[in-house]
């Protein structure tokens, strides 16, 4: 994996835990968006747990709408692993997500919670499982999900390597949400604007062609487009085009 410059990200596995928070931060840095960067975060925490003989497979679960969705994992039995808790609507990760605490499932076929689930999972291959929430402070909920097919394939020292990771891992992702939301307002607010300046632009040709005051204009427009059952914008467009010729409004704004 390497980052915009073509230089490649440091291996996890040569990473001492403290030095993950500064790969995290390339993530945010690099990932054009959350779900990228969730998918890197998957990848990063499957390659930092795997040793010779136990893979990890590693997924990501937020929670939308009181739903939910896997939207990230290392690889295609980390996401089919996902789904299928979430289909089943219980389990160990479901569960650490709703009571916002680390939850280890040492060994499945010793396990008596989640039964239907717990039993669909070891068929799959699945024999330990680790979930670990990650700290969002209200911008979102989110589980980091971790199997294994070996019985006890996470030790105490995985448990608290995954627990300090995800809190970095937290830290960044809060970051990226807020960099998410505030291109989403910035996107919001142009479109107003866009909005704002075609209906201006109509309003004024209206007053010209009426010989009316401005509060009048914009009472012809309103009128048509409740009258039409087309959107304002909609409306004020179809007015300067009928004008001007013009088929694509452009506002121009200064960054």
């Amino acid at each position: 994996m390497t980052g915009s410059d073509g230089q490649p990200f440091p291996d996890p596995d040569e990473l001492p835990l403290e030095a993950a928070e500064l790969s995290l931060q390339q993530l945010v840095l690099e990932s054009s968006d959350i779900k990228a960067f969730l998918t890197e975060l998957a990848i990063l925490a499957s390659t930092r747990l795997s040793g010779p003989g136990n893979t990890i497979h590693s997924g990501v679960t937020v929670l939308r709408h009181k739903r939910p969705q896997a939207v990230a994992a290392s690889d295609a039995a980390a996401r089919a692993l996902d789904e299928l808790q979430n289909g089943f609507g219980q389990g160990p990760c479901l569960t650490a997500l709703r009571q916002g605490t680390t939850l280890l499932v040492p060994d499945l076929s010793a396990e008596d919670r989640w039964g239907p689930y717990i039993r669909t999972a070891a068929a799959h291959g699945v024999s330990s499982i680790l979930a670990v929430p990650l700290d969002l402070a209200g911008d979102a909920e989110a589980v980091l999900n971790l199997y294994s097919g070996r019985s006890n394939g996470f030790s105490g020292e995985d448990v608290a390597t995954v627990e300090s990771f995800a809190a970095q891992a937290a830290s960044s992702l809060r970051l990226i949400l807020r960099i998410s939301q505030l291109r989403e307002a910035r996107n919001d607010l142009t479109a107003a604007m866009q909005s704002r300046t075609v209906i201006d632009m109509a309003v004024g040709a209206i007053m010209a062609q009426n010989r009316c005051d401005r509060d009048t204009a914009f009472s012809i427009l309103t009128r048509a487009s409740s009258t039409r059952n087309i959107k304002l914008r909609e409306v004020a467009a179809t007015v300067i085009t009928s004008i001007s010729g013009e088929e694509r409004i452009t506002a121009y704004f200064d960054e």
